[in-house]
């Protein structure tokens, strides 16, 4: 009987992204929030993007990989915002394909594990220059760097296709309403009429993996400390914490945020801070990544300086050519 019923129901093809209904016609102030968000999130991202590959001064491993970081960034807001900012448009009712809305969890999710192995690039990276000084243009050559790189890439999308696979595998036959402004995995597994068992076992399973960079880049900083605690010299020691407390900053933000959305109970009653606090690493760490690095960074700062200055010089020289 349970087989029939479930044959006999229609398959929906479009999910209806909730996002903050409960704002009313109060939608247009976090619009015009989430689109400056977005805007300078992109300005940053590719100014960072811009200055490392234009600036040979920056042309170092750690910003090869601070400019990589910048690119993910990039294209993780632009899966996100975008359909955010449509669905506060639309009040609250914004349609998306079946497809489409796995498609964006896909991307999401592929570069969130990305970021996760590329954080402990970063991180051992920061080990090898501050531990290991003698041994750093042998350890991170331009060979490993774009092996470390590659291998963040390919490694969140081969995790994530897994998913995707099984994904594709579910039927949904109503309701159709996504309780969120981004198509999240719980969301979309809770309107399936299909068994999710076994995705929710590899999801789980997937998630173990996606851990273990956190404990390479948290041994990685547990060495650092200690080597840092060991130095003779006062300057020497706030110059090397100078350098890697920026990315540490980074980690404790990103990690921290999915931490407690993820492990939150999934409950009605908390259903609403979870989503407040899915804000954090979809929508803050991306904006926060550029103010980060270029605020505390010295030589991002310089090379920003001397981008602008580069940049004055050639309007006058133009300008004097057209006079």
């Amino acid at each position: 009987m349970a087989g029939t019923e479930e044959e006999n129901q229609t398959e929906i093809t479009e999910f209806h992204l909730m996002g903050f209904v409960g704002l009313g016609d109060l939608q247009f102030l976090p619009f015009c929030l989430f689109l400056l968000i977005y805007l300078v999130t992109m300005v940053g991202n590719i100014l960072i993007i811009l200055l490392v590959v234009t600036d040979p001064h920056l042309h170092t491993p750690m910003y090869f990989f601070l400019g990589n970081l910048s690119c993910l960034e990039t294209c993780y807001s632009s899966n996100i915002l975008p359909m955010m900012l449509a669905n506060l448009l639309y009040g609250g009712r914004k349609k998306i394909s079946v497809t489409g809305c796995i498609m964006q969890y896909y991307f999401t999710a592929l570069l969130a594990a990305s970021e996760c192995f590329l954080l402990a690039a970063m991180s051992y990276d920061r080990y090898v220059a501050i531990c290991k000084p003698l041994h750093y243009t042998t350890l991170m050559n331009d060979r490993v760097c774009l092996q470390h790189i590659a291998g963040s890439w390919f490694s969140g999308s081969v995790l994530m296709s897994i998913v995707l696979y099984l994904m594709y595998q579910l039927k949904f036959c109503g309701p159709s309403e996504i309780n969120h402004f981004v198509c999240d995995l719980n969301p979309i597994l809770k309107l399936a009429c299909s068994d999710t068992h076994l995705i929710e076992l590899v999801t789980i399973l997937l998630s173990v993996v996606c851990i273990l960079p956190f404990f390479l880049t948290l041994a990685s900083y547990i060495y650092i400390i200690y080597n840092l605690m060991r130095m003779a010299s006062v300057s020497g020691r706030k110059k090397a914490f100078s350098t890697c407390s920026s990315h540490l900053m980074v980690v404790s933000i990103f990690y921290g945020s999915i931490m407690i959305v993820y492990m939150l109970p999934k409950t009605d009653r908390l259903r609403e801070i979870n989503k407040v606090l899915s804000l954090f690493y979809t929508i803050l760490t991306p904006l926060f990544n550029p103010m980060i690095y270029s605020l505390r960074n010295r030589e991002v700062k310089e090379a920003f300086k001397k981008g602008v200055a580069k940049l004055c010089t050639m309007k006058r020289m133009h300008l004097c050519n057209s006079l």
